[in-house]
C-alpha cells in the first residue's frame, strides 16, 4: 500500500488582473496556499486554496502545524476517512473559514492523486454527468465602473460568446443601480443572462426594496443579498423576491446548505470548493442540492469548478474569472459559450512550479 511520505506547503500572492470592487470591499490580492503531497510509490497530487487578502498566513500555519503531520503514513485514497479525521482533529476551530480553506488544499491534492491513479479526469471520476457547462463572466461589472463601461463590457462579453455576465450592485441610491442594470439589459437583449451580486451588503428591508426595484429586469439571480449568517432574513427575502436568490460562497459546511435548502432560503447554490473544505464536501453539497431540484453555480475557482460542475447533473453555470494564469501553463477551454472540462487524468491544472517557487512568500515541508 502506498502511503503519504511528504507534504510541501507554499504560498504565492496573485494580484487581480483588473481592479475589483463590490459593495463592501476591494479585492487586493489573492493569497494562494498550495499543497503538494508525495507518496511512497512516486505519485504526487497538488491542491490549493485562496483568500482575498487576509488570513493566508493562518491557513499556512494550520496546514504546517496541525494538518499536514496527520497525513504522513496515511493511504491517500481514503479521502473520506482523511477528511473526517482532519475535520475532527481541528474541531475546536471548525466550522470556520480558515479551517475549511486549509482542509480544501489537502482534499483537492488527494483527489488529484486519486484521479491520476485511476487514469481519469476529475469530471469523470466524480460523476461524469455533463461534457460541457454554460459559462458566464465576472471579469467586469465592478461597482466602480461607469454605466457606459458596464454596457461596453456586457456587449463585449456577448460578442466573445459568453452566455451571461455578472454585475455588482449596491450603489447608495436604488435608482442608480436600476439605471445601470436597465442600460445593460437594453444593450444585450433578453437572450443574454445578467446576474447581480450584492456581496452581503443589505439589510432584509433594503434587500426587499432592491429586489422589488429589479423585478422587471429578468435577472438570472440576486447573489448574496444579505449576510450569510442571516438565515431567517434569506427565508423572508426568498419568499418575497421574484428572481432566484443565490448563496453559498460564504458557507463553510454541508449542514449550512442543508438548513438553507430545507427552509427554501435560496434557489441557487454557489458552493465554493475552497471555502467548503474541498472536493469531498463539495460533492455532498451538490448532490444535496440535486435532491431539492436546485442548480449549482459555484463561486470562483473556475479552473477547478469546470470539472466539478460537469461532474454533477445539476451543475448549471461556470463563473469565468481567471486568476491562476501566472502560475499555470493550462487555461480553461471555452467553446460556443460552454466551459469544457479537461480530458487529462487528474485535476487538469498544469502547475508551473518554477514560477510558484520564484513567487513563494511562505514555504514549509512535513515528512516522516
Amino acid at each position: 500500500m502506498a502511503i503519504v511520505e511528504r507534504v510541501e506547503i507554499l504560498q504565492v500572492d496573485l494580484a487581480p488582473k483588473v481592479v475589483r470592487t463590490d459593495a463592501i470591499q476591494s479585492f487586493v490580492t489573492q493569497e494562494t496556499p498550495i499543497v503538494r503531497i508525495s507518496c511512497s510509490d512516486g505519485a504526487q497530487g497538488v491542491g490549493y486554496t485562496y483568500t482575498i487578502g487576509t488570513g493566508g498566513s493562518s491557513v499556512i500555519a494550520l496546514l504546517r502545524d496541525h494538518l499536514a503531520p496527520k497525513l504522513i503514513g496515511r493511504d491517500p485514497s481514503e479521502t473520506e476517512a482523511i477528511w473526517k479525521d482532519l475535520f475532527f482533529h481541528t474541531h475546536a476551530t471548525a466550522v470556520g473559514a480558515i479551517t475549511s480553506l486549509a482542509l480544501a488544499a489537502i482534499d483537492i491534492a488527494l483527489w488529484d492523486i486519486k484521479c491520476q491513479r485511476a487514469g481519469e479526469p476529475l469530471w469523470k471520476l466524480a460523476g461524469g454527468a455533463q461534457r460541457k457547462v454554460p459559462v458566464y463572466t465576472t471579469e467586469g461589472g465592478w461597482l466602480h465602473h461607469s454605466q457606459r463601461q458596464l454596457v461596453d463590457e456586457a456587449i463585449a462579453a456577448k460578442a466573445q460568446g459568453f452566455r451571461g455576465a455578472k454585475m455588482k450592485i449596491g450603489k447608495s441610491a436604488i435608482a442608480e443601480d436600476v439605471a445601470r442594470l436597465s442600460a445593460v439589459r437594453t444593450a444585450v437583449g433578453d437572450g443574454f443572462e445578467v446576474m447581480v451580486d450584492a456581496n452581503q451588503a443589505f439589510t432584509v428591508a433594503e434587500a426587499r426594496r432592491r429586489a422589488h426595484a429589479y423585478r422587471d429586469l429578468s435577472l438570472a439571480w440576486l447573489e448574496e443579498p444579505l449576510p450569510a449568517e442571516d438565515l431567517g432574513g434569506h427565508v423572508e427575502l426568498a419568499a418575497a423576491a421574484t428572481m432566484p436568490i443565490a448563496v453559498g460562497e460564504s458557507l463553510y459546511h454541508p449542514s449550512h446548505f442543508r438548513e438553507y435548502l430545507e427552509r427554501d432560503a435560496c434557489s441557487i447554490v454557489q458552493v465554493d470548493c475552497a471555502r467548503i473544505g474541498g472536493i469531498t464536501p463539495w460533492l455532498k453539497v451538490a448532490h444535496l442540492a440535486e435532491t431539492f431540484n436546485v442548480p449549482v453555480c459555484p463561486h470562483f475557482l473556475m479552473e477547478l469548478h469546470v470539472s466539478l460542475t460537469a461532474a454533477v447533473p445539476n451543475g448549471a453555470w461556470v463563473e469565468y474569472i481567471p486568476q491562476l494564469d501566472s502560475i499555470t501553463t493550462s487555461q480553461m477551454t471555452i467553446e460556443n459559450g460552454y466551459a469544457v472540462p479537461p480530458a487529462s487524468a487528474g485535476l487538469g491544472i498544469d502547475w508551473d512550479f518554477a514560477a510558484i517557487e520564484q513567487r513563494a512568500v511562505a514555504r514549509a515541508s512535513v515528512t516522516h
